[in-house]
């Protein structure tokens, strides 16, 4: 390839980590914001958020691409950039997975350490802080990092809005090429490099993280309450 075609497709990969930043913040706000509300104690908050899961699970994220980018302009007469519109789709579909993940690893915490947490009259948020979050993030990890590389490869349906990400630039290229093999094997490639790099990047957080409280990522063993220092003067507060 000529160094302007080639040009041309690191654009696209740049468009394309992008959208895979932005589409996964989304999607890690949204997974946690509906996860917590879907273990929330009012049944308002779960119906809610149980209702908006079952929504984004339930449809195609490529239909949802189409329907910001080409539905919202005629409905609501606003229309969003290519970037935007596919960070909405991507990370509100992507976040409603996601949910799932937070509620399962919430719930998997042993009832024991939400009681401890009672005794020491805490607060729900404190509860959740200091306890439960500590101890079930580690176990979200793998299904996030899955989640990660199964957002890296959605990117590629923004290309239906026109927007040069890697899969519309390796188009455009193969057009000027009239050459397929070359062109999406070096696509390919690629979008293995990326993954690779978030699937080593998420199991050495997952290390950490599990070292912080205590656990071996190989190993599956209890872990105590962990409290910090002053938490029980201040429980009764906040």
């Amino acid at each position: 390839m000529t160094s302007g075609l080639w040009e041309l497709v690191l654009r696209g990969v740049w468009a394309t980590l992008q959208l895979l930043v932005l589409g996964a913040l989304l999607a890690v706000a949204v997974s946690f914001a509906v996860g917590v509300a879907r273990t929330h104690r009012l049944w308002v908050v779960r119906f809610l958020a149980g209702l908006y899961t079952e929504v984004f699970r339930g449809t195609s994220a490529l239909i949802m691409i189409f329907w910001v980018f080409f539905v919202l302009p005629l409905a609501f007469g606003w229309q969003l950039v290519p970037l935007w519109a596919g960070t909405l789709a991507l990370g509100l579909t992507y976040g409603a997975y996601g949910a799932e993940i937070v509620r399962g690893a919430l719930n998997a915490v042993d009832p024991a350490q939400r009681e401890g947490g009672i005794a020491l009259s805490f607060t729900p948020w404190q509860r959740l802080r200091l306890i439960l979050l500590p101890q079930a993030v580690p176990e979200m990890i793998p299904s996030f990092c899955n989640l990660l590389v199964e957002l890296l490869k959605g990117t590629a349906l923004v290309s239906v809005m026109g927007m040069g990400d890697l899969a519309f630039s390796a188009h455009l290229v193969r057009l000027a090429l009239q050459e397929s093999v070359e062109i999406y094997t070096y696509v390919l490639i690629i979008y293995f490099a990326i993954a690779f790099v978030i699937t080593r990047g998420m199991r050495r957080l997952e290390r950490r993280l599990k070292a912080r409280v205590g656990k071996v990522p190989s190993r599956a063993t209890t872990v105590p309450v962990r409290v910090p220092e002053g938490a029980v003067s201040g429980g009764g507060g906040a």
